[in-house]
């Protein structure tokens, strides 16, 4: 733990926005266009990622991008129109959410960087609670939901509130936690290196869960940190329905 201790300061000014899937849940919603370009409350939950990241000063933001690629860069084109400046790279494998954070390895640089799944609605001021990494090796987002635990991931923490092990979607019987994973995080670059040690999980794909487990145990500091606010994973239409008051 001392080696954390002794990283530098650096300010988050990169953000990563995984938005290459369908969203298959979402029905004939996604038969035009990707899941997170789906209407909430007036505009596409990823317009409310971009302004939200913006507002904290974000200023260089990748999109990842896929399923009608077209949509998304129709919308956002270079990000100037919402005071950024936005990069896209594509994702023509779909093998897992590991992977897919290595492509944003040329775009991360030596840089630190905040990473969104595209389709999780949070309040603005939830993203500057992401932005301020300090001293950690990487920052993980959690909601206290224990209820909800089976549908995401659990992740365990210490006293400290920091990482100790994090499992996706555990089963009855293994060990659990009450605090879910909330999907989004910030890292380091040092991210890039356990991603290039991962293997196909039980699932067949690459858990970007496996990676940050992986470098927790490398005993680097990686912090737990409690969203406030307004939290939603934009999932499904029922979720969908409730966000738009329906």
């Amino acid at each position: 733990m001392e080696k954390a201790r002794e990283l530098p300061y650096q300010a988050v000014r990169k953000a990563v926005a995984l938005a290459a899937g369908k969203g298959t849940r979402m029905r004939e919603l996604t038969a035009e266009m990707p899941k997170p370009m789906i209407i909430v409350r007036g505009k596409p939950v990823l317009q409310h990622i971009v302004e939200g990241l913006r507002d904290v000063g974000i200023v260089k933001i990748l999109i990842v991008v896929g399923y009608r690629s077209d949509v998304i860069k129709d919308c956002f084109h270079d990000g100037s129109r919402f005071g950024v400046k936005i990069e896209y790279v594509n994702q023509t494998v779909q093998d897992g959410t590991g992977r897919v954070v290595g492509l944003a390895r040329d775009f991360a640089g030596a840089d630190p960087f905040i990473l969104s799944y595209g389709d999780i609605l949070i309040s603005p001021n939830s993203y500057l609670c992401m932005a301020e990494l300090g001293a950690a090796e990487a920052l993980i987002s959690v909601r206290h939901m224990p209820e909800e635990i089976a549908k995401g991931g659990a992740v365990f923490v210490d006293h400290r509130f920091a990482v100790t092990g994090i499992r996706e979607k555990p089963k009855p019987g293994e060990p659990t936690s009450p605090w879910y994973n909330a999907g989004i995080y910030t890292f380091r670059q040092s991210i890039f290196r356990f991603i290039d040690q991962l293997t196909v999980s039980p699932r067949g794909e690459y858990e970007l869960t496996d990676a940050i487990h992986a470098l927790v145990k490398s005993d680097r500091f990686v912090h737990a940190v409690e969203l406030p606010g307004e939290w939603a994973d934009v999932r499904d239409p029922e979720v969908l329905a409730k966000l738009n008051g329906a």
